[in-house]
């Protein structure tokens, strides 16, 4: 627990933590703890490119703006799509944190951008670049997995193997530890939003109902499962019936929204797998004894944990508060940045 004086130290400083993530934004300011956490959705105007809504307003526009209005995510798939807007959104978020400050801010912020293992250079250059024109002073760039395994508490600096699991909204992202170093990662592309798609096409096709973005979210965060409930659910799914063009609602159960995402949580534990299969053996030894921790919204997951324990023969679990895994792990990193500089990526060493 903080004190105070650490609070109001941290804000002095202005450093700054974020989880810059395909569904949600997370926002930690050094000493202070996570003061933003919204969705990383933008309402533009279509014609002049104006913003009108940043956050959680934004969101609440999503399917239901005007025609020259659009609600967008400028981050898809865990990475920047739209770099204008993702400019606005990060000075958005950087500009609401100092307004909350008690005292005058004379220096730029640090700032430690948690990014998915997998980005090229110029997807890395992008991100850097929109944090240095939204007001940084010096940009860290630290991998999804490295910050959630320091989120969660694992021991990645120890000479024994750890693995994380984060299952994000645009990407899941895997990797093995040792010595403060990533032994093995993967990146996959398939993760929320794909879970979320595959309800909208299931409803589609099992019950001619087109169903919403929010509705699918609602759905799955209410009844989804990757195994089997002790106590099945069901779900009122409300939306447009595709044959009468009238609203139409239907009663469905967990088991039939489990049957819907059974395709993207293969894709996951198929990639969990591979991702065992390419580690070490004294690594995987380590991992029998200390087990698969999962991180990311997707940890949510009725049975994740439960089904990737049936699936790799070893014990897995969902980490603490999993939602706020990478930007605590990037929060310690700006605590720590003299024992942890090996864990990011620094402005300068990322090329022009």
């Amino acid at each position: 627990m903080f004190s105070p004086i650490n609070s109001i130290l941290g804000i002095f400083s202005r450093d700054i933590g974020i989880d810059l993530g395909t569904a949600n934004t997370l926002v930690l300011v050094r000493g202070v703890g996570i003061v933003i956490n919204e969705p990383s959705v933008v309402a533009v105007e279509k014609r002049t490119k104006r913003v009108l809504a940043i956050g959680s307003e934004a969101k609440q526009m999503v399917g239901r703006t005007p025609a020259d209005i659009v609600a967008i995510r400028p981050l898809r798939d865990g990475v920047i799509s739209d770099f204008d807007v993702t400019e606005k959104m990060l000075e958005y978020f950087i500009t609401k944190v100092h307004d909350q400050a008690l005292l005058p801010l004379p220096h730029r912020p640090r700032i430690v951008i948690g990014i998915p293992s997998g980005v090229t250079e110029v997807e890395k250059r992008a991100v850097h670049d929109a944090a240095m024109n939204a007001g940084a002073r010096e940009v860290f760039l630290i991998e999804e997995p490295m910050a959630a395994a320091i989120g969660a508490g694992l021991p990645i600096t120890e000479a024994i193997g750890s693995m994380i699991v984060d299952i994000g909204g645009g990407t899941t992202e895997m990797a093995v530890f040792s010595l403060g170093g990533i032994v093995v990662s993967r990146s996959i592309r398939v993760a929320g939003d794909e879970m979320d798609e595959e309800i909208i096409r299931y409803a589609r096709e099992k019950y001619n109902i087109l169903v919403g973005e929010r509705m699918a979210e609602e759905v799955k965060m209410a009844i989804g499962s990757a195994f089997p409930l002790p106590e099945e659910k069901t779900f009122n799914l409300r939306g447009r019936n595709l044959i009468t063009g009238l609203p139409s609602e239907v009663e469905v159960s967990s088991v039939e929204i489990r049957e819907a995402l059974s395709g993207p949580v293969n894709q996951i534990v198929e990639a969990l797998k591979t991702t065992i299969d390419e580690t070490p053996p004294e690594l995987v030894s380590d991992l029998m004894i200390n087990g698969i921790g999962i991180a990311g919204g997707g940890g949510l997951l009725g049975g994740i944990a439960e089904r990737f324990s049936q699936e790799t023969k070893m014990h897995c679990y969902t980490a603490d508060d999993p939602l706020t895994c990478v930007v605590r792990g990037a929060g310690t990193v700006l605590q720590e940045l003299d024992t942890l500089h090996k864990v990011v990526t620094p402005t300068r060493s990322i090329r022009r």
